[in-house]
């Protein structure tokens, strides 16, 4: 089933998830809604504040991307045939090492793209749908997209990652979007 897609103005998109405590139907049922919802929407991750669900749980699927990746799983590469979609549920980011910039967006930020600055490798360190919890390296756009959707994951958006004079430059469009959501939520 296609989700809505929480836009920004949200209270809930600045919500830290509640960490998953049992991989039950429900949560497997949201994984799959979440999957068909990413992709319904050309997206390449999808974290569950942005359909309403205030969880530590992400999917991300870079595999049709038109941006560089890599991925490697016990110090081998891999091509993710197979692996995506992710489904990272209570997911860790850590050891970044290198710097990238690039565009990003947010399927909450409808058409709104900035460069932003992050780690062009890191750790992810996950508990799939099967329960069992599993860790891989990541550059390029996987690691941009996991850095994003933890973010989320923890009531961080992309647009307190951009620098100052991008923020600026796009404050009438975030402003014009965070009130078009207030006011469909009865918000002032």
């Amino acid at each position: 089933m296609i989700l809505e897609i929480v836009k920004y103005g949200h209270p809930i998109l600045r919500t830290r998830g509640k960490k998953v405590e049992s991989i039950n139907d429900d949560v497997k049922a949201l994984a799959t809604d979440m999957i068909e919802t990413m992709r319904s929407s050309a997206g390449v991750g999808l974290a569950s504040q942005q359909v309403g669900k205030p969880l530590q749980m992400t999917v991300i699927d870079v595999m049709g991307a038109d941006r560089p990746w890599a991925m490697e799983i016990d110090g081998k590469p891999v091509t993710g045939e197979g692996l995506m979609p992710l489904v990272l549920i209570n997911p860790v980011v850590t050891e970044p090492q290198g710097e990238q910039i690039g565009g990003e967006g947010c399927l909450s930020f409808p058409e709104i793209v900035a460069d932003i600055k992050r780690a062009d490798r890191v750790r992810v360190e996950a508990t799939n749908l099967k329960g069992e919890r599993f860790h891989f390296y990541c550059t390029g756009l996987l690691a941009r997209a996991a850095q994003h959707e933890v973010d989320h994951l923890n009531g961080i958006l992309f647009i307190d990652r951009m620098d100052s004079a991008t923020k600026a430059s796009l404050s009438g469009r975030l402003k014009r979007l965070q009130k078009e959501t207030k006011s469909k939520l009865g918000v002032r």
